[in-house]
């Protein structure tokens, strides 16, 4: 339809069409997609793997892989969030981390003492890890084996790996565990106000499309239960 109105326009204009036969044609709306999401049970899951691959080994890699497979669903970062997370955003007295957003916003998100616990243990190890690496001590709060900056292929391979242990959904990218941190909160009742400045959305309408998920869930079940449906 698009490349119709176009076309007639260009005739209009380049060769005396009277008039452009589409102008009153109106485009069907497009359905929202739904975000993918992961089901807590199978969260847990891999979430249970990675403590235990951790505490087994409590090996630089291991803690740091739990970790951030944690923060980025616990808080519902986005993935060049937890890129640029640093050391001296935490603050663990106040159980807050500052987080850069998009267009350089910043919000500060509330941490649990549990993941405080973990975010120190990591740092004990990733302090120790460091020393004996060459690379220069940078404030990042994750690094790479080598002692550099986690990359955007790193994370979402590392995210993808995992994920597919647990879920069978068609994507396993950093940001099914954000849409999934969003819609869990929204099952739960959480107001949409909360969940749009802990996502950071500059706009609340990006924030309804979670909304929309847990009616859609709603809906299921109720064709499914009810006699009337």
């Amino acid at each position: 339809m698009s490349a119709l109105k176009t076309l007639f326009n260009f005739l209009r204009k380049r060769h005396g069409l009277s008039s452009n036969p589409m102008r009153k044609i109106i485009n069907p709306k497009v359905e929202k997609r739904l975000p993918i999401t992961v089901r807590k049970e199978h969260l847990e899951n891999l979430f249970i793997a990675t403590s235990i691959a951790a505490a087994e080994h409590n090996a630089f890699s291991e803690v740091r892989d739990d970790l951030i497979i944690d923060i980025i669903y616990t808080c519902g970062l986005r993935r060049s969030e937890l890129m640029q997370l640093r050391i001296s955003a935490l603050d663990f007295g106040r159980q807050l981390i500052k987080v850069q957003g998009k267009g350089k916003k910043e919000r500060s998100l509330p941490i649990s003492p549990a993941l405080i616990s973990k975010i120190k243990n990591y740092i004990l190890i990733r302090n120790a890890t460091i020393n004996d690496l060459t690379s220069p001590v940078h404030d990042y709060l994750f690094m790479t084996d080598k002692g550099e900056p986690l990359y955007a292929k790193w994370v979402y391979n590392l995210v993808t790996k995992n994920l597919s242990k647990v879920s069978s959904v068609e994507r396993r990218s950093p940001h099914i565990l954000r849409h999934s941190f969003a819609t869990h909160l929204s099952d739960e009742g959480a107001d949409l106000n909360a969940i749009k400045t802990l996502l950071g959305h500059a706009s609340l309408a990006a924030t309804q499309i979670y909304m929309h998920n847990s009616i859609e869930k709603l809906k299921k079940v109720y064709d499914q239960a009810h006699p009337k449906s």
